[in-house]
């Protein structure tokens, strides 16, 4: 048997090529023409679905489909004339449109004219996306004739008249009409059925609520096709064009429940997969209607009980071990504003990102009861001038980590960046997902900007043992066909050791239990809970991250133009009551367990108050520490003791004040 040459190699690939693609295409039109098929029965809606597996909500709450016989002919015969002449003669797709469009474009040196008919644009909104592409052409042109082989031209035309994008959010021309005139589509005029019309070539930039001119000269091109194919006669024209249709305020939607958690994950939904609305999908979202309505309930409440017209409040709540958001309010009002402030909105945290400042230097070696000295003299390297100012004037010289966290102490901190170097402070919240923060000596004051969403999620590292869990909102996406065409799985980065999480645990409860957010007991929560407060200068932001095993929860107050919010207006008074508001309802769902220990640390029973081995009258508390933390060896100083640790106490001195005077003999 003789060798193959080149030539029959060749012909052998290309049969190969041919015989694979031939089945992938079979496969693929096979598929589509069943999805296809269930158009017969109307187009369904993109479904979305909380994290207990039932229906919320649909893509478009908004549209309302309608027959086409509840459609006035003007708007039907406007819709044909201006998108898609030759509409009734075609088989879904145009090559008379085609040779047009690319001579054009060939003149013009670019992309003009697009040349797509009105099946070819319902295809394209129902399966596809909008990336241009000559692949994503084919496939719209495959699924055009698909389309026209199942379904009349009058189905056509309905399917499309209830799915096009009109512009402002308003998906369909019953919906559309309700929002531009008040009235339902049957009713419309020729003018005001033109400028319908007219819209669906560019929403955006002729939406008439921003550009009524643009979209009125729009209408009156649609006029002249209308004229110009038979629609309406010369004086209809002319009598339409002498109207100016009045147009109404753009309305929002009444419902304004779990209104910014819809948005968001629309929003999510569409930066994935485009602005069109495939029919029959399903998304599977993380959040939990129970908690979204006690996240509204404690914003509403918190800003009624301020009484402070225009202050605006976000919240934000996420399951530390998967990153799944559970609960998301942008503001006070989303019927006032639509902004979503726990997304966009960027803010100086204040002290609320402290805990990054005391990651880090646990990382480098400190403990919690390590010592910070000379606290009185703290400046910046580069402007001695420069001093941080407690809230309350005070400053003592010196303190450990846990009561400088505890009282939310801006020297300590400030001087704790200086002592692990602000790289490795920025290491650490760049690496919990705060990034693009300043390389400033005030950075350990929160001096950087962060959104409610990103402080939030940074959180997740404290009670994930060390992980930050990147926030998710959507979980999985499935097709009509059932296909997953989206997984979103746990995503979780290592960023501190699980004892580092541990202790920062352990001294933020500190701040719950009987610091500077301690007013959360006041507000009835109960159980295992940490978090840091957080007030900006002249108390234009108030802070208050704060979690449990189950759930790390949010929440910022203040201005959209940056304001005092009020006199005293710390986090405490301000951002910790809608907190615990949230967190006692949310523990009825989520409830609080201990924070696990991890076996590598070593637990010392201390004095609470001098943070030193406690003698007989000492209130005590478990510290715990990690390989080569510096374990405190001294008695208390501060309560009284045993003779056996008076005496101890007395000898300890001694050697300390014959220490100090030896070393100071050799300073000379």
């Amino acid at each position: 048997m003789r060798p193959r040459g080149w030539s029959e190699w060749t012909a052998a690939v290309l049969l190969g090529t041919l015989v694979v693609f031939g089945t992938l295409s079979a496969v693929w039109l096979s598929r589509y023409a069943v999805i296809v098929h269930r158009l017969t029965r109307g187009v369904g809606d993109t479904m979305f679905y909380s994290a207990d597996g039932r229906p919320w909500f649909r893509l478009d709450e908004q549209r309302h489909d309608a027959l086409l016989t509840d459609i006035a002919p003007d708007l039907q015969h406007a819709v044909v004339a201006v998108e898609d002449r030759r509409f009734y003669r075609h088989p879904g797709i145009d090559p008379i449109g085609l040779v047009r469009a690319a001579v054009r474009d060939v003149r013009s040196r670019g992309r003009v004219e697009g040349g797509s008919t009105l099946t070819q644009q319902l295809a394209r909104t129902l399966f596809l996306s909008n990336v241009r592409s000559y692949g994503r052409k084919v496939k719209e042109a495959a699924i055009a004739l698909l389309i026209e082989t199942q379904l009349q031209k009058s189905q056509i035309l309905e399917l499309y008249l209830n799915r096009v994008y009109l512009s402002a959010g308003v998906y369909g021309v019953e919906t559309m009409s309700e929002h531009l005139y008040r009235k339902p589509a049957k009713t419309l005029t020729l003018p005001e059925a033109a400028l319908v019309a007219g819209l669906i070539r560019a929403p955006s930039t002729l939406s008439p609520w921003s550009n009524y001119e643009g979209a009125l000269e729009r209408s009156h091109l649609v006029l002249s096709q209308m004229r110009a194919q038979g629609f309406i006669t010369r004086q209809q024209e002319e009598a339409a064009r002498r109207v100016q249709p009045r147009i109404q305020p753009y309305r929002q939607p009444g419902d304004a429940k779990a209104a910014w958690a819809k948005d968001f994950l629309r929003q999510q939904f569409r930066n994935e997969f485009g602005g069109d609305h495939p029919p029959e999908w399903q998304v599977h979202t993380s959040f939990r209607p129970s908690l979204q309505d006690a996240a509204e309930r404690a914003v509403a409440g918190g800003i009624e009980r301020l009484r402070r017209p225009g202050l605006e409040a976000a919240l934000v709540a996420i399951d530390p071990s998967t990153g799944d958001i559970l609960a998301m309010v942008g503001g006070a009002d989303y019927l006032r504003s639509t902004f979503n402030r726990a997304v966009r909105s960027r803010r100086q945290p204040g002290s609320a990102f402290k805990p990054f400042v005391y990651a880090a230097a646990l990382e480098k070696g400190y403990s919690p009861v390590s010592v910070l000295s000379n606290l009185q003299k703290i400046s910046a390297p580069l402007d001695p001038e420069w001093n941080p100012r407690n809230a309350h004037g005070e400053q003592l010289d010196q303190m450990t980590l846990r009561e400088a966290l505890l009282e939310s102490n801006n020297a300590a901190a400030a001087n704790l960046q200086q002592e692990v170097s602000t790289r490795a402070v920025l290491r650490v919240a760049n690496d919990a997902g705060l990034s693009g923060l300043p390389d400033v000596p005030s950075l350990a004051l929160g001096t950087g900007v962060v959104s409610p969403l990103d402080l939030t999620s940074a959180f997740t590292v404290f009670p994930g043992g060390g992980q930050v869990a990147r926030p998710r909102g959507i979980v999985t996406v499935l097709d009509a066909s059932g296909f997953q065409v989206l997984d979103r799985p746990v995503e979780r980065e290592q960023i501190v050791s699980p004892e580092v999480a541990f202790q920062m645990t352990s001294m933020l409860r500190d701040v719950v239990d009987r610091g500077t957010a301690a007013t959360a007991r006041a507000w009835g929560v109960r159980g295992p809970v940490a978090g840091k407060t957080g007030t900006t200068d002249e108390y234009r932001d108030a802070w208050f991250v704060g979690y449990s095993t189950a759930v790390v929860a949010g929440v910022w107050v203040g201005f959209d133009q940056p304001a005092p919010i009020a006199r005293d207006a710390y986090a405490a008074r301000v951002a910790v009551p809608i907190w615990a508001e949230f967190m006692k309802r949310a523990a009825r769902e989520l409830p609080m367990r201990e924070f696990e220990i991890p076996s590598t640390l070593r637990p010392e029973e201390l004095c609470s108050v001098s943070y030193l081995r406690p003698v007989d009258e000492c209130p005590t508390y478990t510290e715990y520490f990690k390989d080569g933390d510096k374990v405190p060896s001294e008695l208390c100083p501060i309560h009284k003791g045993s003779l056996k640790q008076q005496a101890r106490r007395a000898i300890e001195g001694f050697f300390r004040t014959l220490g100090g005077k030896i070393a100071g003999i050799f300073k000379r």
